[in-house]
């Protein structure tokens, strides 16, 4: 034992034995007192002390009494003397904790960083305690590597304060951020080294690296991505794959990291085999569609898993909901080739007891029933309970719908299904300022009742006004106008508009429409429309209008009459309404005046937009938009105000609003019955994470024009138009705002074009 082994056992020592040294023999406690508290109350000690007046003190019991006292935390000394039957306490309290200071941080922000470091302990008006601080500077670092700054420094300063209080200090000197230099991946031979970088969160530095940055190095990161690359070879075929070793190395400098990861690929091996076994409750007819393996395809686990879980979902789906299927592969390495048997495990099947809703104060309960696909005593199904939970989101009328299915108490075969809902505002009274550059400013304000008394009925007032209109509206709608779901709607409105303040031909519209809608649902997406429309419009040429506009008047009239019907065919998958990622939304139309309309005309229009997902980061959304008009009887053309209107941030950007297509004597756009729009676009998030979930970033191709087949003239396709630029789109606290930059790719003479357009809305 050399000399200062020896010192510590003897301290040791010494401490174990000085509260026997100092209390001497057994002795009855008759009374205690406590020395040296100043901020701490002497009834929190004596909670703490496990010795009571009238208790007698075995000399061996007096360690144990300090044990007590220290690890409690708020001393750091305590000791223990007799003075004949009274037992006194010394003790000296740590430190309170007056001020925390972080200094330096860049990276990670000081509020969150202060609510961590309360979360361990360190907190204002705490004990301080110097261990804690030296735990929270190893998590900082912690923090700081994930984040790739390997070169941070961490310096911590503690100052005494009067009343026995400190102040914290720390400092932090972040560095700089070390980036990926290589990746190497050694062992390869079936697969080139980019193929299988390609499965890799992680990257060098490359173009999109400051927004992704996907050069830092992260140990989960890496983990996540290892896994990838297991499964991009499983997914292949080769079940022997493994990684044998992972290596992590930084320069000096701490400023480059090199990666090298060592594999062994194995074989490749074939599905021989595919068979069910267990309790298959269903007829086996309808496991097959599930299972999408092939005999003599290579094997693949990512099917192996996804038809598991196929059989998994469609037991569910049929009253199975704590159904279980095991995937068991047979390896045969002399033949490199697996039989896969699926053993199924159905448990019991589960009823639903009854459907329960919670916080619906306002909203009756039937809204919400109606909108249930599962029912009460019937098989449980997982899709119709997410169904439903979709569909009530749908409605508009809930901030929160929670769904949760405990099983019935004493019963195995039982569960409830628990809604419960945080309700929105069932009415909302709105104003609104805007501008765009064809309309100039527009104020609306609405009054607008979707949950009316929580019938789940809309009532709705509106005005909008602008430089070009005016509009009133007043509607009704009752979504449940049969127990069918069929919707009934009706709505007034009457609108004046002035065209020549957008920039086309040069007339006045007064407009009165009084209408009737019935909706039929098709499918849970897709849902048909019936519309019946009495239209009354006014005509008035202006004093300087063109001759084509003053031919209109002179080969129709100027005030009309129309009784219009019209049907629509529409289709909503999208995840989103604002800022989709996948899904799309389809929507087919047709209406037309009835004979003996003052005007007979008919209008046919559809548009499909689909977004895919490329990755988490990108989103490429496609969109095809296809209209046409036409007239019979005695009415010469389509109506211009009915006309299609092409350019603009809506259709083909880099073209100013409203002004491709025919024009008038007047050279002011004229519209067509005809129009052809495309739209492809990659949307991407912004640089900042904090702004991803407001703001969209995107680069675009827009196609499109408008025609006119009035007196034989054909449709002729070079006539269209093409712009590409980037885009952005912002949810701002005061409004939705688009902004675009479009370069015209093919503009020719007479074409007004238009780089820079936005538009801006606010509501308050």
């Amino acid at each position: 034992m050399n000399l200062v082994t020896q010192s510590r056992f003897l301290l040791l020592l010494v401490i174990l034995l000085l509260p026997q040294l100092l209390l001497g023999e057994t002795f009855v406690v008759k009374d205690i007192r406590v020395d040296g508290l100043q901020r701490i109350s002497p009834g929190t000690v004596f909670n703490y002390l496990p010795v009571k007046i009238g208790q007698q003190i075995e000399s061996d019991e007096t360690g144990e009494i300090i044990r007590v006292l220290y690890k409690t935390g708020f001393f750091k000394d305590v000791k223990l003397e007799r003075q004949g039957d009274v037992l006194i306490v010394f003790v000296t309290e740590r430190p309170a904790i007056a001020k925390i200071e972080i200094e330096g941080n860049k990276s990670l922000e000081t509020e969150p960083l202060l609510l961590a470091l309360k979360d361990i302990g360190l907190a204002e008006g705490r004990v301080f305690n110097r261990s804690v601080l030296d735990k929270i500077e190893q998590e900082l670092q912690r923090q700081y590597f994930n984040l790739g700054k390997y070169a941070v420094k961490l310096s911590s300063t503690v100052t005494p304060l009067e009343r026995n209080r400190v102040a914290i200090n720390i400092d932090i000197s972040e560095g700089g951020t070390a980036r990926i230099k290589k990746i190497n991946i050694i062992g390869n031979s079936a697969f080139d080294e980019e193929d299988l970088l390609d499965e890799f969160s992680l990257n060098t530095t490359g173009f999109l690296s400051s927004f992704t940055k996907d050069d830092q190095y992260s140990r989960q990161k890496l983990s996540g991505d290892l896994e990838k690359l297991r499964s991009f070879y499983l997914d292949r075929g080769y079940i022997n794959f493994k990684i044998t070793s992972t290596q992590v190395s930084i320069t000096p400098d701490k400023k480059d990291i090199y990666v090298t990861v060592n594999i062994e690929e194995g074989d490749v091996y074939t599905i021989n085999d595919i068979l069910l076994t267990g309790d298959l409750v269903l007829p086996k007819e309808a496991f097959f569609p599930m299972i999408h393996l092939v005999r003599g395809e290579v094997f693949s686990r990512k099917q192996v898993i996804g038809s598991a879980e196929r059989i998994n979902t469609l037991l569910g789906n049929n009253g199975y909901a704590f159904a279980n299927v095991n995937s068991i592969p047979d390896i045969d390495e002399e033949k490199k080739q697996v039989a896969v048997t699926y053993f199924v495990d159905p448990g019991k099947r589960v009823y639903v007891r009854r459907i329960n809703m919670k916080g619906n104060s306002d909203t009756r309960d039937e809204v919400l029933r109606r909108e249930m696909r599962q029912l009460e005593s019937a098989w449980y199904s997982a899709e119709q309970v997410t169904r439903s939970r979709e569909r009530l989101q749908r409605l508009g009328f809930f901030d929160e719908v929670n769904v949760e299915t405990p099983a019935v108490p004493g019963s195995t075969d039982q569960v409830d299904v628990n809604l419960t809902v945080v309700e929105k505002p069932m009415g909302n009274l709105m104003a609104g300022i805007g501008f765009s550059q064809s309309d100039g400013f527009i104020f609306s304000t609405s009054l607008n009742q979707r949950n009316f008394l929580g019938t789940g009925k809309q009532v709705s007032l509106a005005f909008d006004n602008s430089d070009s209109s005016t509009h009133y509206r007043i509607g009704y709608v009752n979504p449940y106008y049969t127990v069918d779901g069929i919707s009934r709607g009706f709505n007034l409105s009457y609108q004046k508009t002035d065209f020549d303040e957008v920039d086309t031909a040069r007339y006045l519209t007064d407009t009165g429409v009084a209408g009737v809608v019935f909706g039929v649902p098709i499918t849970e997406t897709d849902r048909v429309n019936f519309t019946m429309d009495l239209i009354h419009t006014t005509y008035k040429p202006a004093d300087d209008a063109s001759t084509e506009v003053v031919a209109f008047e002179t080969e129709n009239g100027d005030t009309f009459l129309d009784f219009k019907l019209g049907t629509s065919w529409s289709r909503d998958s999208r995840d989103s309404s604002l800022m989709p990622t996948k899904g799309g939304m389809q929507s087919l139309s047709a209406s037309a005046t009835i004979p003996g309309s003052d005007l007979e005309y008919y209008k046919i229009a559809y548009r499909h937009k689909r977004y895919f997902p490329l990755n988490s980061a990108f989103t490429l959304a496609l969109n095809g938009d296809l209209a046409y008009g036409g007239v019979y009887g005695d009415t010469s053309q389509l109506p211009l105000w009915e006309n299609f209107f092409a350019g603009g941030i809506k259709t083909v950007r880099g073209y100013k609003d409203y002004s491709l297509g025919p024009v008038d004597s007047k050279n002011d756009a004229l519209g067509g019955n005809v129009k052809i729009v495309g739209n492809a676009e990659l949307f991407f998030p912004a640089p900042f994470k904090l702004m991803e979930k407001t703001i969209r970033l995107g680069l675009f191709f827009d196609a499109g024009n408008v025609f006119s087949t009035n007196g034989g003239n054909d449709i002729d396709l070079g006539e269209l138009r093409y712009s590409a630029g980037a885009s952005a789109f912002w949810l701002s606290p005061m409004g939705a705002l688009g902004v675009s930059l479009g370069v015209p790719l093919n503009e020719k003479p007479g074409d007004e074009t238009e780089i820079f357009q936005f538009t801006f809305g606010t509501a308050f």
